[in-house]
């Protein structure tokens, strides 16, 4: 139902948005982005595979990051969610989450260059600290009846084997393959970085106007995470793992003297280096933040705010897609019920094509990594905020209306409840507004890391400096600015979880799907 608190903050944060709007660079600046659309949709209407060059190379190197990096970050993330408590782990778990895999990959290329080690460990580290976050939620999440019933003299482990972790096993290994899915659209964004995988080929079939091949490409993509449940088997998932590192390729040498100049002198702030003390160090973190970081922030802010309010009202729209609510018919029977069989009135869920169709384009919506997306209307519409915003609400979006069109199917209504629009506005949309605002907020320092790496792509969030910083080969600048945007991140994922707690919204990461 609807609660003054949560219609006040809504509201707070629609007006917010608006004020936003105005300060943000929303314009099309490309000649005739009409026209490259449409050669973007013959391209994915008559697709062309044959173009692409090591094409199974490709495909397998992105299922190979995938598993290798989501198999290490699940390991680590158990481990450090077993002493989750402590606010050391905590802390460094916040961290390293709090900072894109392509920011983590930006880092070890410098040392690594095109190493598997790079794409590896660039999607395990912050994955790690994720699963480590989510883990130690369900864990806590489970009934502690049965660990105070133990015997005496009773190990922690065994304590942990026999009662928690048996009864949230089902949810971790939920989570798990969804972050699987997570992990090849990551593993594909690798390839904007130089990583052989499918966004390096994407980026290239872009580069040349090849339309036909990017189609290609993406229906590609879109086939392999739709198909994600048909051939990843709980069976099969130890031999993927055992075979994945070995489908990594070789890559170039590394080379260990570059990983050492890196962290005692490339990351060394250059006043230090150069002995000017702390009135230099202070100078010139000074600078940065006036000419970097401080609109770096800003413009990091801004779009946020829009993606937010923009991804909301995409998935309160988008739900009814997937809610058996909306895709329905009643059935009368001939004569009077008997006794077991179904009531006159009863509602039927059915599977239609209306019902298929909604499905099919909320998988694609949140299939589509939020990177890949605004890479596309980049090149469409030219450089502004508007394909960054776009990308960030049609992605999150499509979550959000996913996870909330699944919640919608476990509340019932009664016989004679309102049809269509009524049914929308006065019936599901009060009840699901809670765990709806939940997951907004959940989502939100997803979207605000979404957007400073975005950066990258030329719109100027954190990213764009970070980036900058990196291609002039000053190292050191550069950590500093990922250091803010990952403080950044810790301090919006706070004031999320407070707003969660003030307005007593219950949702953990697990509820993912």
């Amino acid at each position: 139902m609807w609660h003054s608190a949560t219609v006040r903050l809504s509201l707070g944060f629609v007006a917010l948005a608006i004020l936003c709007l105005g300060l943000a660079d929303l314009s099309i600046t490309a000649h005739d982005p009409w026209h490259e659309l449409g050669r973007l949709m013959q391209g994915l209407v008559q697709p062309d595979v044959s173009a692409v060059d090591a094409l199974g190379v490709a495909l397998l190197r992105t299922l190979a990051f995938a598993f290798v990096g989501v198999g290490l970050g699940a390991a680590a993330g158990f481990l450090l969610a077993l002493v989750f408590r402590f606010r050391l782990v905590r802390s460094v778990c916040a961290f390293v989450r709090a900072i894109h895999e392509l920011f983590w990959a930006l880092i070890f290329l410098q040392f690594f260059g095109l190493h598997p080690l790079t794409g590896v460990l660039a999607i395990a580290l912050p994955y790690a600290g994720v699963f480590a976050k989510v883990f130690a939620e369900i864990l806590e999440e489970t009934d502690p009846l049965p660990e105070r019933v133990l015997p005496a003299g009773s190990g922690r482990l065994s304590a942990l084997a026999f009662t928690r972790l048996h009864e949230a096993w089902p949810h971790l290994v939920s989570y798990t393959s969804y972050r699987l899915e997570c992990g090849l659209r990551s593993s594909a964004v690798l390839g904007f970085v130089g990583m052989p995988t499918l966004g390096f080929y994407l980026e290239s079939a872009f580069a040349q106007g090849h339309y036909d091949t990017v189609g290609a490409l993406l229906l590609l993509f879109y086939a392999l995470i739709a198909s994600l449940r048909l051939w990843v088997r709980p069976l099969l998932v130890p031999v993927y793992l055992a075979v994945a590192p070995f489908c990594l390729g070789s890559g170039l040498p590394i080379v260990w003297s570059n990983v050492s100049r890196f962290f005692t002198e490339d990351i060394v702030p250059a006043p230090l280096r150069r002995g000017e003390g702390l009135d230099g160090l202070a100078a010139w973190l000074g600078d940065i933040m006036a000419q970097e970081a401080l609109p770096g922030i800003w413009n990091t802010l801004v779009l946020t705010q829009i993606a937010l309010v923009l991804t909301g009202l995409l998935a309160l729209l988008l739900y009814p897609l997937v809610s058996r609510h909306f895709f329905q018919r009643r059935r009368l029977p001939p004569r009077p019920a008997l006794a077991g069989s179904r009531r006159v009135g009863d509602v039927r869920p059915t599977t239609g094509l209306p019902h298929l169709l909604g499905h099919g384009l909320l998988v694609v919506l949140r299939s589509t990594p939020e990177y890949l997306l605004a890479f596309i209307l980049l090149q469409l519409w030219g450089p502004s905020m508007l394909p960054a915003v776009v990308a960030l609400a049609i992605h999150n979006g499509g979550i959000i209306a996913h996870l909330v069109g699944r919640r919608s199917n476990e509340v019932g209504l009664r016989p004679d409840a309102p049809r269509g629009l009524a049914r929308y506005a006065f019936e599901l949309t009060p009840r699901l507004y809670g765990p709806f605002l939940a997951l907004l907020f959940y989502r939100w320092e997803i979207i605000m890391r979404e957007t400073a790496i975005l950066g990258i792509l030329g719109i100027t969030t954190l990213g764009f400096y970070v980036d900058s910083a990196i291609q002039e080969i000053r190292f050191d600048r550069a950590m500093v600015l990922i250091l803010v945007t990952a403080l950044l991140n810790i301090g919006v994922d706070a004031l999320a979880r407070h707003l969660r707690a003030r307005l007593r919204l219950r949702h953990t990461a697990s509820c993912e799907p």
